[in-house]
C-alpha cells in the first residue's frame, strides 16, 4: 500500500511542481489568496475530493474531504499559501500548499482499502490574521484525529516547539498645541509612545531568555512645530508557553499604562492581529513522520530548531495532536522571511524536497490509520500534554 502510495504521487511530480511554480510566481497576501486557493482546490476536485470555501468567514480558506466510507479515523493536512509584502514566498508557503494537497491525493488512492476520512484544511493568512487560530476556535478540527503540516526550511527538522504570540497596539491621545509658543497647552502622544519604548526597554532585564518582545511606532505625528495628539506603537510580545506569555504581556501593557499616566494621554490596548499559541508537538506523531521521510529517502533529519518564531499551527495542536516538521530545500545559508528564500522554492531541490515531504505525509496518514496502536499512543500522549 505504501509503495502505491508512493507511485501515485510520482506519477503526479510534474504537476506538482508546476502548481508550486505557480503559486510562487504569482504571490498573494494573506486573506486575498483567491487564485492560490482556486488552483489548489481545483486539484482536489479533479481526484475526487469534496471542497467546501469560505470556512470560519475567510473567503480563500477551504476544506477539502476525501471519505471513504468506511469507519476510520480522520486525518488533516494543512496547507498555507499566502505570501510576504514585496518579498514573494519568502516563507516558501506556495511549496506548503501542494505538499498538503498531494500528501491528501497520495493518501486518498488507498482510503477504499484502508477506510477512513482525508481533510486538507487550506488556511489562509498565517503570516497576519492566521485563520487556523479561528479553526481552532470554531470547531473546524473538532472531528480530526492528527493534523499535519510541513515547512521548506534551511535544513530539515522535526517538529519543535514555536513561541505564543499576541499582537499588541497602544493608541495614545492627546492634544495638539503649537510645540513652540504654547506647549504648556499641548499634551504629547508621542511622549507617551517613546515612553512606553523605555519602560519596555527596562523591562527586558527581567524577563526569561524565551521572551521576545519588538515593536514600532505606526504613527507619531504630523510636524515637527505640532505637539502630536494621535500616536500609535504596535508590539509583538511572545514567550515559550501560553501561561508565561500572559504574565509579560500584562508587564508590557502597564508600561503603556504608566506612560499615559506620566504624560497625561488617553490610552487603548487593542490587539491588532490574532493571538498564536505555542507549539505542542506530540512527539509520537513527530517519530512516525521522521521515520516515513528518511523512508523516502531524505538523509537525515536533524532536531528540532534552536530558534524559532510564533505560527498558528500552535493554535491546532492544542485541539488536535500535531506537529509542523521542517524540510530542508537544499541550502543551508537560507533564511526565511528573504526573497532568497523565494527563489529556492523554484530550484529542482525544493521540488524533491516537496515530493519527498508530501510522499512521508501521507504514509504518516497511511500510518495513524491503520496502527490503531500508535493512534492511540498518539491521543495519550496529547491527551497528557494538555494537562502540563
Amino acid at each position: 500500500m505504501k509503495n502505491l502510495i508512493n507511485d501515485q504521487l510520482d506519477q503526479l511530480q510534474e504537476v506538482l511542481f508546476a502548481l508550486s511554480d505557480s503559486i510562487g510566481q504569482n504571490p498573494e497576501l494573506g486573506m486575498v489568496e483567491y487564485q492560490s486557493a482556486a488552483k489548489l482546490t481545483g486539484l482536489l476536485a479533479e481526484h475526487g475530493f469534496t471542497v467546501e470555501m469560505n470556512i470560519c468567514s475567510y473567503e480563500t480558506a477551504f476544506k477539502a474531504v476525501y471519505n471513504s466510507g468506511k469507519a476510520g479515523p480522520t486525518v488533516a493536512f494543512l496547507a498555507e499559501y499566502d505570501a510576504l509584502p514585496e518579498i514573494g514566498h519568502g516563507c516558501g508557503h506556495n511549496m506548503i500548499g501542494v505538499m498538503a494537497a498531494s500528501a491528501g491525493i497520495g493518501l486518498s488512492k488507498v482510503l477504499a482499502d484502508i477506510g477512513g476520512r482525508v481533510i486538507i484544511l487550506g488556511t489562509p493568512a498565517e503570516e497576519t490574521m492566521g485563520a487556523k487560530v479561528a479553526m481552532a476556535n470554531q470547531g473546524v478540527l473538532a472531528d480530526v484525529d492528527a493534523a499535519i503540516l510541513v515547512h521548506p526550511h534551511s535544513k530539515t527538522h522535526a517538529s519543535g516547539i514555536s513561541l505564543a504570540m499576541d499582537a499588541l497596539q497602544f493608541e495614545f491621545k492627546g492634544q495638539t498645541s503649537h510645540a513652540a509658543a504654547a506647549p504648556e497647552k499641548g499634551i504629547n502622544a508621542l511622549d507617551a509612545v517613546i515612553q512606553t519604548f523605555n519602560a519596555i526597554n527596562a523591562l527586558r532585564q527581567h524577563v526569561t531568555s524565551d521572551v521576545r518582545i519588538h515593536g514600532i511606532i505606526s504613527k507619531g505625528g504630523v510636524a515637527a512645530n505640532v505637539v502630536p495628539d494621535h500616536a500609535v506603537a504596535q508590539f509583538y510580545v511572545r514567550a515559550k508557553r501560553r501561561r508565561a506569555l500572559a504574565e509579560v504581556a500584562e508587564k508590557v501593557k502597564n508600561c503603556a499604562r504608566a506612560a499615559a499616566l506620566a504624560t497625561g494621554a488617553e490610552l487603548t490596548i487593542s490587539n491588532y492581529e490574532l493571538s498564536y499559541d505555542d507549539m505542542n508537538t506530540n512527539q509520537k506523531l513527530s517519530e512516525a513522520f521522521s521515520a516515513n521521510l528518511l523512508a523516502v529517502g531524505e538523509a537525515q533529519v536533524n532536531p528540532p530548531p534552536e530558534s524559532f518564531g510564533s505560527i498558528d499551527m500552535g493554535n491546532v495542536s492544542y485541539v488536535a495532536p500535531a506537529i509542523h516538521p521542517y524540510i530542508g530545500i537544499g541550502d543551508e545559508t537560507l533564511v526565511g522571511h528573504t526573497v532568497e528564500m523565494a527563489a529556492a522554492t523554484f530550484t529542482p531541490a525544493a521540488h524533491q524536497a516537496l515530493l519527498r515531504g508530501a510522499k512521508a505525509m501521507a504514509l504518516t496518514g497511511y500510518d495513524l490509520i491503520t496502527n490503531a496502536g500508535l493512534l492511540a499512543e498518539i491521543k495519550a500522549e496529547f491527551e497528557q500534554s494538555l494537562k502540563k
